[in-house]
Order: C-alpha cells, then sequence, then structure tokens
C-alpha cells in the first residue's frame, strides 16, 4: 500500500547573507530565528525555513542551490487591508497585490513582495 504525505515539516532556502535574511523574516512576517549547531532556520506555525550560506551548504543539498530561485505561499489569518497596511509602514514594496488566487484550500487573496535574495514571498489570506 502506497503512503501519502500529511504536510510539510521544512524546506531549504540557499541565501547570500543570513543575517539579512533573518532580518527580513523576522521583522516584516514575524517568525523566529533559531540557531544551533551552526545552523540557523526560521520558525511559524508548526514549519520552519532552513537557511543555507551560498557556497557553505550542507549535505545533502538541493543538486543546484541557488538564492533568489524561491516561490513561496506563506498564509496569514490577518485581514489582508491589515497585511497591505503594516507591509507600507514598513516600506516593504508590494510587488503585485492584492489579488485573488486559487491556493490549496480555495480562494484567497495574495500580496507578492521580495525578500533580501529577491525571492517572490505570497502572503495569503483565505477569507
Amino acid at each position: 500500500m502506497a503512503f501519502s504525505i500529511d504536510r510539510i515539516d521544512h524546506l531549504v532556502l540557499t541565501v547570500t547573507n543570513i543575517p539579512a535574511t533573518c532580518d527580513f523574516y523576522s521583522e516584516v512576517l514575524g517568525m523566529e530565528v533559531e540557531s544551533a549547531n551552526g545552523r540557523t532556520a526560521l520558525l511559524f506555525g508548526e514549519q520552519k525555513i532552513n537557511l543555507h550560506q551560498r557556497g557553505h551548504e550542507f549535505e545533502p543539498k538541493a543538486a543546484h542551490p541557488m538564492p533568489g530561485a524561491a516561490d513561496l505561499c506563506l498564509i496569514t489569518e490577518a485581514p489582508m487591508p491589515e497585511v497591505v497596511e503594516y507591509l507600507a509602514a514598513l516600506r516593504v514594496h508590494i510587488e503585485i497585490g492584492p489579488v485573488e488566487r486559487n491556493g490549496a484550500m480555495g480562494r484567497m487573496q495574495s500580496v507578492y513582495i521580495r525578500d533580501p535574495d529577491r525571492n517572490l514571498v505570497e502572503i495569503s489570506n483565505y477569507e
């Protein structure tokens, strides 16, 4: 019998500057930074994003680890007008949005921003 996948535990971002990435994800997106045993991760909900410094990735790693190649969709319970207002107050440029999109659980409102490595970060809310 085949098994099924329940959820994502973590993913890895290869970055050019771990402190700058930590600042962005903690200050803009409210993630907690965890550093232990020479590794750094961003914690949120029951998931995490492990950070690898470009050129010093941990093994095993992606076949072609590269900063700026990720496209993430992160879910918030905050109403989209509050998200937009908060990003404006921080002077974070919204590349696109708010726009309606289809997510894993149906229709949602999204805005798109970029992190320090120019990864695309979609912030979404299921209405």
